[in-house]
């Protein structure tokens, strides 16, 4: 008779935009998140997380496929995955669960693949190869406000402009007014309670893997009552930033580009300016409803808790908890994500195995990288490791143990070419290939190299947490910077492309790790 082990149920949530600071687990002095306490309370709590890349195609290809930008090679959104990479889906798909998807992806699919005239071309929107679609909510929301208009409310104003407050939007200040749909009919309410009615069909015995892509935070900034005067906007810490939006600009010839592309039609549909002109009161009004935001999909993740615990699934349920970047929200005069700072890439990161209780409600203040999910979930349903990826699993820590040679930094990357409109390479007189750049992240200094010959920033963080003074031509810290730009080479030489650099054929045939493709 068989006894092996039941596979684990696995809910990988996905929480768009969430700063990794607004947490009440961790330590935030106004934001208050019941549920993801709760959920840290059992599981672990990795307080040093960052993303890979931004925005939201870039970052997820680093989350889903374990690869560094470098390697996968999803610069924008809009830019395909390469069909030849593996991915949490597949991998799942493999180990014989039918992965299941409520949200969105972004994932450009390869075009090698498809007919020229295949509306997939169309859009940046796809679908991970892998994943069984239960619920889509891509961009256009047409799913959501289907459902809105079911319940009588007016949708003829399509997204976004629904977003826009009831009784009209203001011009150039921030208000706090609410929608037209209530705190019952969000996007975030209605992926929840999709993916509630999803696990009520499932079986007891059989296992199963949904992946939850919450919008929520992401903007339009807008969000219903009680949450949209939850939180003052006079109260929370004080903006990371220079002593003037000019200041700011001036401290870096890629600054000055991103500062000018700040649109506040991008973060409140309909607003008119440019987002470092606004004011602080209109800062911090903003700010406090993106707080409000992420108490509105706090408040959904207690629902799909308490819908877990009434299936009698808790106790065999493995809960990642994450999101694919973060939001400056403020931090040097922006909003959005991208460019180098911290605030744009340091993003929850929860893991919760039951069946791993020694650290259950530790927290972790390692550095850990969005690449480590997937290796860490191939572990959690016990399936093969994969020796190419860049991640690491987070195994150990989950029972509380510190494993050897563990990084002492966080690595990302950012590519800011534009290949259909060409706006980066015109302004910087640059080929779209050197538009990028790349992080080292320690404790105590940050790194930033440019492609295209575009200075090098560095940052004494034990000095200047809020990254605002580049020492990288001070002859004082010339030493560290050599030795970071040595450590950013030897992070890239390390990490090249390992599918089949990790093998040799021999006289007796393949010798070392060849990768395969998923299902072989």
């Amino acid at each position: 008779m068989d006894h092996q082990p039941r596979r684990p149920n696995v809910l990988l949530i996905t929480c768009d935009q969430w700063r990794g600071d607004c947490l009440s687990a961790a330590g935030h002095p106004v934001v208050r998140t019941p549920n993801a306490d709760a959920l840290a309370a059992e599981g672990v709590l990795f307080r040093r997380h960052f993303g890979g890349a931004a925005p939201c195609s870039p970052a997820r290809a680093c989350l889903y496929t374990g690869l560094y930008q470098m390697n996968n090679r999803v610069c924008r959104n809009g830019t395909p995955l390469d069909v030849r990479h593996g991915n949490i889906a597949l991998s799942a798909r493999a180990a014989g669960y039918d992965p299941t998807l409520f949200g969105y992806t972004d994932v450009s699919l390869d075009p090698r693949q498809l007919a020229a005239e295949d509306p997939r071309l169309r859009s940046y929107e796809g679908v991970l190869p892998g994943f069984t679609v239960r619920q889509a909510l891509p961009e256009h929301q047409k799913q959501w406000l289907s459902w809105l208009r079911a319940q009588g409310i007016d949708t003829s104003t399509g997204s976004p402009a629904i977003h826009r407050p009831a009784e009209g939007q203001a011009e150039r200040d921030v208000t706090n007014a609410p929608p037209v749909y209530s705190k019952d009919q969000t996007p975030s309410a209605f992926l929840a309670g999709e993916f509630i009615r999803w696990l009520g069909e499932q079986e007891k015995r059989a296992p199963w893997f949904a992946h939850i892509s919450f919008i929520s935070p992401h903007p339009p900034f807008i969000v219903p009552e009680p949450y949209n005067v939850m939180y003052d906007p006079a109260e929370g810490p004080a903006f990371k930033r220079a002593a003037n939006r000019q200041a700011e600009a001036a401290s870096h010839p890629y600054l000055a580009y991103d500062l000018a592309l700040q649109k506040r039609t991008k973060f409140i549909p309909g607003m008119e300016g440019n987002v470092p002109d606004w004011s602080e009161e209109n800062f911090r009004r903003i700010r406090a409803i993106y707080y409000g935001m992420i108490s509105e999909v706090d408040a959904q993740l207690g629902r799909i808790w308490q819908a877990i615990r009434s299936a009698g699934a808790w106790d065999d349920t493995v809960i990642v908890l994450t999101s694919d970047h973060a939001e400056m929200m403020g931090d040097h005069f922006m909003l959005g994500k991208g460019g180098f700072f911290d605030a744009s890439y340091h993003i929850p990161l929860i893991v919760r195995d039951p069946r791993r209780r020694a650290a259950a409600g530790s927290s972790v203040n390692h550095f850990t990288e969005a690449v480590d999910v997937f290796p860490t979930l191939l572990d959690l349903i016990g399936a093969a490791p994969q020796r190419h990826l860049d991640g690491c699993s987070l195994t150990p820590w989950l029972d509380g143990d510190r494993p050897e040679n563990w990084r002492d930094a966080a690595h990302w990357e950012f590519d800011f070419r534009t290949i259909a409109q060409g706006e980066a390479e015109r302004y910087f007189g640059m080929e779209s290939r050197d538009c990028n750049l790349a992080v080292i992240r320690s404790a105590d200094f940050k790194y930033v190299n440019f492609g295209g010959g575009l200075p090098p920033l560095l940052f004494d963080l034990s000095k200047d947490p809020g990254e605002l003074n580049n020492v990288a031509n001070d002859p004082a810290y010339l030493p560290v910077r050599l030795e970071f730009a040595e450590k950013m080479l030897a992070w890239r030489a390390a990490h090249l492309d390992q599918s089949l650099a990790l093998a040799e054929l021999t006289d007796n045939g393949v010798a070392g790790y060849v990768t395969k493709a998923v299902g072989q």
